[in-house]
């Protein structure tokens, strides 16, 4: 082997051994340096040998340290954590212990309170109920200044006093009393002009205040008596009078508002029949009108058809001829004609039926007419009311709502009166027409008939 070979064979094995060797060792500047032989070479790996045996001793030892260390502080973590259990349980006793002293003092409260708990939670609602119910009471009109100790009590947060208690009773008591009975009492009454006058109020119970007649309102924001500017129809008015003319003990019919003034004050506000009709304007009458001449049609038509629904039957079980009437006409011609063809004979009998039917159907289309229109009238209506309404919106702006009512009241009012119009006369149309086919069909049954006996004739 060549000299320049072994240097090649020789480099090639400390490179080797250089990175095996890389990352244990530091080696000198003088241990750097390459081998020049195997025999330096030899003597490097022992080096290197030994080298690194020191340095897995080293990190051995290192590595029995740290458990060792690593031990201790598990030692010293188990023992804290003995210590945190220990105050942990120590705490948890404490904790149940003041459980069942707390539960021992609550059932002792409660014990030692009784029903006093109770009653103070049902004083405070029954208090802040009635005051409500006081509030707006129209008894409050005749017994006054009763809302500030039934305020004060629903307000308290201590318990009521046995005095307390038994005014509160009273005053429950007292509004139950005069809720059924029917007194007078002298008050100031505020009269539709805006004066303010005394009179002799009659209360019925807490429903209804009156006098002269008219009934009254009480405003419970202003503690004012007010006269009603408009009254309900005179039925009702009536009523009032024979109950202030009625003796202490006798029995009167009367108009009772249960709802204490709410079903009052709708019905005054509510218009008439009349002021219903005028808000639909003009297109309202031409409905009307229009739903007039329709009933008019149809009466007329089922008094003609009854008529002739009785003519005929009249025929049918007469066996004298009468030319004016199609029965008559029919067996006429029948008679005329049972000698000739059959198609000839049938021609002659529908003539005397297709001459009759413009008498049967006069006005049964035109009735379907007016309860199409009718409908068509309520839309247009409607849509002239909304017209007025925007018209005020964009004039006068959404500010008073009165400015709007009367587009919106025309709207509505010519939609139900169009409805009104064209329900009943779609109604009456469907029995008019059923009515004059029934004449129809009769006609055609009794010309079958006598054709069909012309050919039982002719084959016998």
């Amino acid at each position: 082997m060549s000299t320049m070979m072994k240097n090649k064979l020789n480099n090639y094995i400390i490179c080797i051994l250089a990175v095996f060797s890389v990352g244990m060792t530091t080696l000198s500047a003088q241990e750097a340096a390459a081998p020049q032989n195997l025999d330096q070479l030899l003597e490097r790996v022992k080096q290197d040998r030994r080298s690194e045996r020191k340095w897995l001793q080293d990190r051995e030892k290192q590595f029995l340290a740290d458990k060792n260390q690593q031990a201790r502080l598990v030692r010293e973590a188990k023992a804290e954590l003995a210590k945190v259990e220990a105050v942990t349980a120590r705490l948890t006793s404490t904790y149940e212990a003041n459980e069942k002293v707390l539960t021992t003092l609550e059932n002792e409260l409660r014990i030692a309170m009784g029903t006093f708990g109770e009653l103070f939670g049902v004083v405070k609602q029954v208090s802040g109920d009635f005051r409500s119910q006081i509030q707006n009471s129209i008894i409050s009109a005749q017994l006054k200044n009763r809302e500030p100790f039934i305020a004060r009590l629903g307000e308290s947060k201590e318990l009521p006093t046995l005095d307390e208690l038994e005014r509160f009773w009273i005053e429950l008591q007292q509004e139950m009393t005069e809720s059924r009975r029917v007194v007078s009492f002298e008050a100031p009454i505020v009269t539709t002009n805006g004066e303010q006058t005394t009179a002799l109020v009659t209360r019925v119970g807490s429903f209804n205040l009156m006098h002269g007649g008219k009934y009254l309102v009480y405003q419970s924001e202003t503690d004012q008596i007010v006269q009603l500017g408009r009254q309900p129809p005179g039925h009702h008015l009536s009523t009032i009078k024979d109950l202030e003319g009625a003796d202490a003990n006798e029995m009167v019919k009367f108009s009772l508002d249960p709802s204490r003034g709410s079903l009052l004050s709708i019905l005054v506000t509510a218009p008439s029949l009349m002021e219903r009709v005028n808000q639909g304007g003009l297109v309202g009458y031409v409905i009307l009108a229009l739903l007039a001449v329709g009933l008019v049609i149809v009466v007329e038509r089922v008094i003609a058809l009854s008529k002739q629904e009785k003519i005929i039957k009249a025929q049918l079980e007469s066996k004298n001829y009468d030319p004016t009437n199609p029965i008559g006409q029919l067996m006429i011609i029948f008679d005329k004609y049972k000698n000739t063809d059959l198609e000839t004979l049938e021609v002659k009998m529908n003539e005397v039926i297709i001459k009759y039917l413009p008498s049967v159907e006069k006005g049964v289309n035109t009735i379907k007419i007016f309860a199409a229109v009718g409908p068509l009238l309520g839309l247009l209506g409607t849509v002239t009311g909304m017209i007025g309404t925007f018209q005020s919106i964009t004039l006068f702006g959404t500010g008073d709502p009165k400015l709007m009512a009367g587009g919106i009241s025309m709207a509505l009012m010519t939609t139900v009166m169009g409805l009104v119009c064209a329900i009943p006369l779609l109604l009456l149309h469907t029995f008019v027409a059923n009515k004059s086919k029934g004449i129809i069909q009769l006609l055609e049954e009794q010309s079958a008939g006598l054709i069909a006996s012309r050919d039982k004739v002719a084959g016998e």
